[in-house]
């Protein structure tokens, strides 16, 4: 411990206190400690905060949990920066982060020393943004500040993460709504709606569970006809304003079974509707072309897009089969339907997983179908279409259990 406003000099043979130009001016006490047999030093304006600081010090060098206290005087906007340039995913999920970074997390973080947010921060950040923004938001802030922390952590900039404590609520994404599945008579009165040339779309998407994108991926080279298969490989997805041919969610291929019913649709499809080629960019804008002969096609010729398809057809099924009212018209003249995310096109894969549990079809083959990656994930969303197993529970223990009472009772 030194002390910064006097020095001891010998004077006449004793020890005396000398002031230094430093006297009465800043701090007082100067910590100091060894990491690596450099010294390291801080100033304290009293002598017990400094001796307790710096045996701090000295025992996480020991321990090997040392970190620099200056360290972390970096921004939090200039690691986040550092750490978005350095993840490995698809060139959508990057922009998704950038664009959640650049609205919800650098107005409120980004110029924030990276020492000086704590776990409170965080929470309140966090919580803010959920009083704005769905629970997907939410989550897709919270794991770029997670990111960035944890790099920070990593690069020993701070000893822990405060994002990881357990102060800071996790995001909760999944609905607690049970998802209810369409029934068979609005199954089919919605694939009547559609006009013929795109009525194969919500065939195979009730009969085989894919995707909206995958559907409109989904090319002549995909079904095969004598195994009654169909090989889900790509989608089609909008990057920016572009439109790519990508692996399916989570990059992973699959196989789904084909019904007869399904096939003999695709066979009158091609009969009156024969594919044209269809070329993309693979997986980012300036990826290497691919050409495909997609099943189905606008009128004009060009690929699927998910509004377009969405304004001109889907919507108008839903009002003709009755699922949601007739749309009004806005000062502009423009048509507005009210819907929901539950009037999605995703209700066919819903309708699609009904109907594989309802005839049997387990959890584990009913995740490979619809492409999860985990088939706990399809129980905690299906579960409650499970058949009711409670008369099977019974008559299983009454069949391995059952003793005559005068047995039972020991007489």
């Amino acid at each position: 411990m030194r002390d910064l406003w006097f020095t001891k000099k010998k004077v006449d043979g004793e020890v005396v206190k000398v002031p230094t130009k430093r006297h009465g001016k800043g701090k007082r006490w100067l910590a100091a400690w060894l990491v690596d047999g450099r010294e390291r030093t801080r100033a304290f304006t009293t002598y017990d905060p400094a001796v307790k600081y710096a045996r701090k010090m000295e025992v996480d060098a020991e321990r090997g949990e040392y970190v620099d206290p200056k360290a972390g005087r970096e921004f939090f906007g200039d690691l986040a920066r550092r750490w978005l340039s350095s993840r490995m995913v698809d060139p959508s999920s990057q922009l998704r982060y950038e664009s959640v970074y650049r609205l919800h997390i650098e107005p409120t973080l980004g110029k924030r020393q990276i020492k000086a947010i704590k776990p409170s921060d965080v929470s309140t950040w966090q919580t803010e943004l959920g009083e704005r923004h769905g629970p997907s938001t939410v989550a897709t802030a919270r794991l770029v500040v997670l990111g960035t922390l944890d790099l920070a952590a990593a690069d020993d900039l701070i000893k822990k993460n405060p994002a990881r404590s357990k102060a800071v609520q996790k995001v909760v994404t999944g609905s607690t709504e049970k998802i209810q599945a369409w029934g068979d008579a609005t199954v089919f009165a919605l694939i009547d709606a559609h006009p013929e040339s795109l009525r194969l779309l919500p065939t195979i998407g009730a009969s085989c569970g894919l995707r909206e994108g995958e559907l409109f991926g989904l090319a002549v080279e995909d079904i095969d006809f004598d195994e009654g298969l169909i090989h889900v490989r790509r989608q089609i997805k909008k990057i920016g304003r572009e439109y790519v041919f990508a692996l399916p969610k989570n990059d992973r291929t699959r196989i789904v079974p084909m019904s007869d019913w399904t096939a003999e649709n695709i066979r009158l499809h091609l009969e009156k509707c024969p594919p044209e080629p269809c070329t993309l960019p693979w997986e980012k804008p300036s990826g290497k072309p691919r050409t495909h002969n997609v099943l189905v096609r606008w009128r004009d010729g060009r690929h699927m897009t998910s509004r377009a398809y969405s304004e001109t057809c889907w919507k108008p099924a839903l009002v003709t089969a009755g699922v949601i009212p007739a749309p009004v018209k806005d000062k502009r003249g423009h048509k507005r339907y009210a819907t929901t995310r539950r009037e999605g096109t995703h209700q066919l894969r819903h309708y699609y997983a009904s109907v594989m549990l309802a005839d049997g079809v387990n959890i584990r083959e009913l995740a490979e179908y619809l492409g999860h990656a985990d088939p706990g994930f399809t129980l905690r969303i299906y579960a409650h279409m499970l058949p009711d197993s409670h008369d099977r529970a019974r008559k299983a223990i009454d069949t391995r259990m059952f003793r005559p009472r005068a047995v039972a009772a020991g007489t």
